[in-house]
Order: C-alpha cells, then sequence, then structure tokens
C-alpha cells in the first residue's frame, strides 16, 4: 500500500513540523488499513478529527455562523460518491462513501445528506468547531440577514483555500478522497470545488489527484482531472502535478496545490500557494 496525502494549499501554517507530524500519522493509520479505499478514508478522517485543518472539526465558517463539511471520493472503475453542506457533520468523507458503496447517486446535499449519514451509522450534530476558529469568528463583526449585507461583508472577509485529500494504492486498485470546511466567511450554502467531481479530485486505471487550494477557480478548471489527463498522457506524477498547476497558472489568479499517484505508488505533487504540506507512506 502507497499513500500520499496534503494538508491544504495555502498561507504558511503555524508550526508546521507539528502539523506535518499530523499528516504522517493520519497515513500512518491509513496504510494499517486493508484495502485503498479504507486507507484513504481512514487517513482523511483523521485530518477530520484534527483541528489543526479546515475539514471536519476545525472547518471554516460561513456567513450565518454555520460550519459545513463536504467530501469527494472516487475510484479507479469511476465509483463516485461525494456529499455537500453538512452541518453538524465531521467525517463528512465516511458520508461520502456511503453515497458511493450504498446509493447509485453521486452527490447528496444538505439536511436529507445529514439524514442519510445518520442512518449510516455516521455521527452527527458534531460541535464541529476549533478554539482558533471560534477566536477568529469572535473577533469579526457578523452580517445581517440581508443579503446585500453579506455580500458586501463577503467582499472583505471571504478567503483561505486549505483542505485535506489523499490518494492510495495497492498496485491494483487506486482510490481518491479530499475533504473540507470550505473558504472562511463563504455564503451560507456555498459549495466549492470539493465535492465536484474531476475538479477536487478524480481517479481512473492510470492514477487519481487530490486537489486543494481556491475552490471557485479549482472547479472552472477542473484542476484534479487535468493532473490525472496528464497522467494519461504519459507523464509522471510529478510532472503531471506540475503541469496541472501550470496550466492553471496561465488560465486563473487563484491559487492552489494537487498531489497525484500512479498505479506503480509513484507520487507527485505541485503548488502555486505560499504553502502546501504533505506526506507519503508505503507497507
Amino acid at each position: 500500500m502507497r499513500i500520499i496525502a496534503h494538508g491544504g494549499a495555502g498561507s504558511p501554517p503555524e508550526q508546521p513540523p507539528e502539523r506535518q507530524q499530523r499528516i504522517e500519522n493520519a497515513i500512518e493509520a491509513g496504510l494499517a488499513q486493508e484495502t485503498p479505499l479504507e486507507a484513504v478514508c481512514e487517513t482523511i478522517t483523521a485530518l477530520e478529527a484534527d483541528p489543526w485543518f479546515n475539514a471536519g472539526v476545525g472547518s471554516a465558517v460561513q456567513t450565518d455562523g454555520a460550519v459545513r463539511t463536504d467530501a469527494g471520493l472516487m475510484t479507479d472503475d469511476r465509483e463516485c460518491g461525494a456529499v455537500a453542506g453538512l452541518e453538524g457533520v465531521a467525517n463528512a468523507i465516511d458520508v461520502a462513501r456511503a453515497v458511493l458503496e450504498e446509493t447509485p447517486h453521486v452527490m447528496l446535499a444538505g439536511e436529507p445528506a445529514i439524514d442519510f449519514a445518520g442512518a449510516n451509522g455516521v455521527e452527527t450534530d458534531v460541535d464541529c468547531w476549533a478554539d482558533r476558529t471560534r477566536e477568529r469568528w469572535n473577533e469579526t463583526t457578523p452580517p445581517g440577514d440581508a443579503v446585500a449585507e453579506q455580500l458586501d461583508w463577503l467582499a472583505e472577509n471571504f478567503g483561505g483555500n486549505d483542505t485535506v485529500g489523499a490518494v492510495a494504492t495497492d498496485g491494483d486498485r487506486i482510490v481518491t478522497g479530499t475533504s473540507t470546511g470550505g473558504r472562511w466567511a463563504a455564503l451560507a450554502g456555498r459549495v466549492g470545488d470539493v465535492p465536484q467531481v474531476g475538479a477536487g479530485f478524480y481517479a481512473t486505471k492510470a492514477g487519481g489527484a487530490s486537489a486543494t487550494g481556491a475552490g471557485e477557480d479549482i472547479a472552472k478548471e477542473a484542476l484534479a482531472r487535468r493532473a490525472v489527463r496528464c497522467l494519461e498522457d504519459g507523464d509522471s506524477p510529478e510532472r503531471a502535478a506540475t503541469r496541472a498547476i501550470d496550466r492553471f497558472d496561465d488560465r486563473v489568479e487563484g491559487t492552489a496545490g494537487v498531489i497525484v499517484l500512479d498505479r506503480d505508488g509513484s507520487a507527485g505533487s505541485a503548488y502555486n500557494s505560499a504553502a502546501m504540506q504533505t506526506a507519503r507512506g508505503e507497507r
């Protein structure tokens, strides 16, 4: 089993060595699993439970003061599961897995998706706030109920673009997944790239990719799909990641990063943001 994971592309993190160790610990949890699907979900679940990352506990807050999570998961035989707008659900990747395994659908969203999560054994009504997010939120002046007021406030406060993701292979199967709390101070109900197939995550027989960064730009460029397409064209994972980010740079102004893993377990990553922490592991 080989895994590559990221903790999000964005500004340089506080205490980077400690944060790096947490990503490596998450990979160790993933490597203890039997299949790539289990490995990806376990790796991401560990990061969702860690308040140092913008996924699950510690996620960004939307304009109405609510924390909502998204996630997407895909196997190399094009089976997909994704969820969006889950308030009170820390382990969004587990709900995405249930969508993949238990339904004929690709994505569920909002309150029905929360009900679906509970029916499939995923904990709901979780407090997804962290000390750092509560402190940051308390330092702002939340908008009123009018949409115009929210848009004015959004222009000054909207930002942040990190998330978490992992790709795993056992030399036969490939699975990729991405999970996020979205971008800080987004309009209530905003959904970014993460649960969109081809944008935040993508996998084929050639390999898999997980993207992170400015979600609106990533969605417009289908960044994860582009990286996998480079693999299909014969690029190494490192070259595929670099080409995908170079193309992204040529077309939009946002920041992004992507990790790539091929069937043989070779991995690569690239980003144009100030930082993106990644880790790799094998057994």
